[in-house]
């Protein structure tokens, strides 16, 4: 066997070990990921695990880079033809919703899933899930202080607010889907998005603006 193709092949493996690692860790976290059950799944030796990854925290950072890729395919990537600002924002809405609809992760938002078994436990993985959540608020901040600066959003947008609204209603869309199956979720989603991005528009109610005098 040439060392090309042994590199090709343990690199194959080893997508095959995070990307079921993925699929665990979205319905049942990542606590329930081991070296033993992922050998299992597999039909693996539990040495053939270890060879790719050294100890269970490896692992568990793995599926979550794994996780990661998979979002900026399904979700960011869709988005960043669009023209900074308003278009992306509404591009990275829609997509976010959609890769929900479409079951990309089994068990819904895989980073729901995440930082709600990690937001109060210190740790590389606790580390890892605020940088992540930090990166995807920041990437949103961004859009919206585009679209304040080029007019498309009113000038007293307050963005850390709409940042905090918006968390709120990908949170609810998960909660409503996975844990009530209402089959209305997704409508009252983008009912709720589409509400909250007018309200920012030039000329329109805007979100954690102070009182108005009429």
């Amino acid at each position: 066997m040439s060392p090309r193709r042994s590199a090709a092949q343990a690199l194959q493996t080893r997508h095959l070990i995070v990307a079921a690692g993925v699929d665990i860790a979205s319905t049942e976290g990542l606590d329930a990921i081991t070296l033993g059950r992922l050998a299992e799944e597999l039909s693996m030796s539990k040495s053939g695990v270890i060879g790719h990854f050294g100890s269970k925290l490896d692992l568990q950072l793995g599926v979550v880079a794994e996780a990661v890729r998979i979002y900026r395919r399904e979700v960011i990537l869709p988005a960043a033809h669009a023209a900074a600002g308003l278009p992306r924002l509404r591009k990275l809405v829609e997509a976010w919703i959609s890769h929900l609809e479409r079951g990309v992760f089994p068990g819904g938002c895989f980073f729901t899933q995440v930082t709600t078994d990690y937001d109060s436990r210190r740790g590389p993985l606790h580390d890892v899930a605020r940088q992540l959540t930090d990166n995807w608020r920041t990437y949103l901040g961004e859009q919206i202080e585009v679209a304040i600066s080029d007019g498309s959003f009113a000038a007293d947008v307050d963005s850390d607010q709409v940042i905090f609204e918006a968390t709120g209603l990908m949170l609810s869309l998960n909660h409503a889907m996975q844990l009530d199956l209402d089959p209305k979720a997704i409508q009252h989603a983008r009912a709720g998005f589409e509400r909250l991005i007018d309200g920012c528009l030039a000329g329109r109610n805007v979100p954690g603006a102070g009182t108005q005098d009429v």
